[in-house]
């Protein structure tokens, strides 16, 4: 049985938080059109610590949603945003994306958001989940790509720093660089009339709650995340690491500006 990779990012209170705010500012652009009809079947894949799963049965409150995950603690932690948040139409289940405790064709949509960056095999994954999705069902993929992140004023410290996490996870077996191959690795898979959209967030002091929800809160603290990893391996040195993520959070100030791009990919069955 192929197992999941190392998450880069770990398992601590303030990862969940981040998890929780990113999910939140990010709703209206990944989310929106994202709907699945009352009595279906919905597999969300690597629910994490439910921030996404909350959005997902909002959206979608008559469907029948299960979520899985390979890990307890975020388990648990989902369990608990569930509980907080008053779903009723999700389950959740301990359970291997590789190695999935369900009959074939059994769902009719699969949701996937921020997981397969995390896999050495994605397209091994995607696979996997094929055979538990009813033919001509839909599947749905979001993926981040951190070589769209450019920002001002520019930094070389900070583009050091984010090629840190980029040189982090590709070293637990990921790829941070996963939404600019979601086409290639889904019709691989074997999923058809499939559709790639880009997403991408735009960030300047017009819009204050971007630049604290995702300059601030979702990306400068999944950087800052690793530091400890990346000065630790000496990728950067801890005065330039210091550097890099203030500059990062400098481009959260009144004539700072942030662009990154996320892609949303929905194939059939």
């Amino acid at each position: 049985m192929t197992l999941v990779n190392d998450y880069v990012h770990g398992y601590s209170a303030v990862e969940g938080t981040r998890l929780g705010d990113q999910a939140a500012t990010l709703t209206e652009l990944l989310h929106a059109d994202t709907r699945f009809p009352p009595g279906s079947r919905v597999l969300e894949a690597g629910c994490g610590v439910g921030a996404q799963t909350v959005i997902l049965a909002g959206n979608s409150p008559q469907a029948d949603i299960t979520s899985v995950d390979i890990s307890d603690d975020s388990l648990a932690a989902a369990r608990q945003r569930g509980d907080e948040a008053g779903l009723g139409n999700v389950e959740f289940r301990r359970a291997n994306i590789f190695d999935l405790p369900f009959p074939d064709d059994h769902f009719d949509h699969i949701f996937v958001c921020f997981v397969l960056e995390h896999l050495s095999n994605p397209t091994e994954a995607l696979a996997a989940l094929a055979r538990v999705l009813r033919p001509g069902g839909s599947i749905t993929v979001i993926e981040g790509d951190h070589g769209s992140t450019y920002f001002h004023p520019d930094s070389e410290p900070a583009c050091r720093a984010v090629q840190c996490l980029v040189d982090l996870q590709r070293q637990a077996g990921g790829d941070a660089l996963i939404g600019r191959r979601l086409y290639p690795l889904l019709v691989r898979a074997g999923y058809r009339d499939v559709h790639v959209s880009p997403r991408m967030v735009y960030v300047d002091a017009s819009r204050p709650a971007l630049v604290d929800g995702f300059t601030r809160k979702t990306f400068t603290a999944m950087v800052e995340g690793v530091g400890e990893q990346a000065v630790g391996q000496e990728m950067m040195n801890e005065a330039d690491w210091a550097a890099g993520i203030r500059d990062l959070y400098r481009t959260a100030e009144d004539d700072g500006t942030f662009c990154y791009t996320f892609f949303k990919a929905v194939g059939r069955g």
